[in-house]
């Protein structure tokens, strides 16, 4: 069984380019691929975002060091138009070496068009879409290309031989997972080790200090198969940014106001703490999610700006034992892993 190699941290020197302090990175998972310890998210670039201000967190992540970005087929959400993917390709059209300074990921298996077969992880989808996806993004390969959810219909080895072909024809580097359970990424890697294959390298999945469900299987998993773990929302959509801020931005959403009210007295005992450490609750939020060493990076997703270099800050704080102990007594997780969580 193969297992987590533990992550390797280097920086930068200092200098004028990294005026927030150095940016680190980490090994993804069990590859040597070395990846920024944030991830940007893209999803609002498009419907949240202008292009033109696209452009400019992009390339103000470049001066931060940040080096990967992630993306999505489906993202603009309009059906079958890829809009986000075309923003980027936009993007790295300008040339100036932005390609390769990236680690480019994206993701199959959304619905792109009502016709059959344009949807999920059919053989003849994963090579349409990959296709479709370099066309948008404007360039050669992907760096990572991840399924967007499990399809319970598709068998491994139709999914792993379409995508050995596109590794063998250099259109995809590495292959990841989002939204997988644990036990998907179990019988995806062993599916992958028969037919020799790398198999998974990564798991994208939704994980804050509200939501710790993975805690149980996905996190022992991706620990078990040497997986690197890029959480999703890891300020619940912004919910975790702090009730001073929750008429704001995406805190507006039906969504996130039913979630203010669910967890309002936890929010307040957290923003409380917040205080006490002198640092944002955002930061905090996003601190706490990169103290696990199973992560590899957090998906920001900024829509500004002030967003993007906020979420930079996160990098400089270091929770001990005490803030830890602490946010787990506000936010109680399922109590570890399986089966010990529920069992003994």
């Amino acid at each position: 069984m193969m297992h987590l190699v533990a992550l390797r941290h280097s920086h930068p020197p200092r200098s004028a380019e990294y005026p927030l302090g150095p940016m680190e990175y980490a090994r993804l998972g069990r590859t040597a691929l070395k990846v920024s310890r944030l991830c940007l998210g893209t999803m609002n670039f498009g419907p949240h975002t202008t292009e033109a201000d696209s452009f400019k967190i992009m390339d103000r992540a470049l001066e931060l060091g940040i080096n990967f970005f992630d993306t999505a087929n489906v993202y603009g959400w309009k059906r079958g138009e890829g809009i986000t993917e075309q923003i980027i390709g936009r993007y790295l059209a300008q040339g100036g070496g932005r390609r390769d300074k990236i680690v480019l990921a994206t993701k199959v298996f959304g619905t792109m068009s009502d016709w059959p077969n344009h949807s999920h992880l059919s053989a003849l989808h994963i090579r349409r879409a990959c296709e479709e996806s370099l066309r948008r993004l404007q360039t050669d390969h992907l760096d990572l290309y991840q399924m967007h959810h499990v399809d319970r219909e598709a068998p491994w080895d139709e999914i792993w031989q379409a995508m050995e072909t596109l590794v063998a024809q250099g259109k995809v580097v590495y292959v990841g997972s989002s939204n997988f359970a644990g036990w998907h990424i179990a019988q995806a890697n062993e599916a992958a080790r028969a037919r020799h294959f790398l198999g998974l390298v990564s798991e994208q999945s939704l994980y804050n200090l509200i939501d710790r469900t993975i805690e149980l299987e996905v996190i022992p998993a991706c620990q078990a198969y040497g997986l690197g773990l890029i959480p999703w929302s890891p300020l619940k959509g912004g919910v975790l940014g702090g009730l001073k801020k929750a008429d704001e931005g995406r805190r507006t959403g039906d969504l996130q106001q039913r979630t203010i009210t669910k967890h309002r007295s936890k929010l307040e005992a957290f923003d409380a703490f917040c205080a006490q450490l002198g640092h944002a609750p955002a930061d905090v939020a996003l601190a706490w999610t990169l103290h696990n060493p199973v992560v590899t990076a957090p998906i920001v997703g900024p829509r500004t700006m002030d967003h993007l270099e906020g979420a930079v800050r996160a990098l400089e704080i270091e929770l001990d034992e005490g803030a830890l102990k602490k946010l787990d007594e506000i936010f109680p997780g399922p109590g570890g892993p399986a089966p010990e969580a529920y069992a003994w």
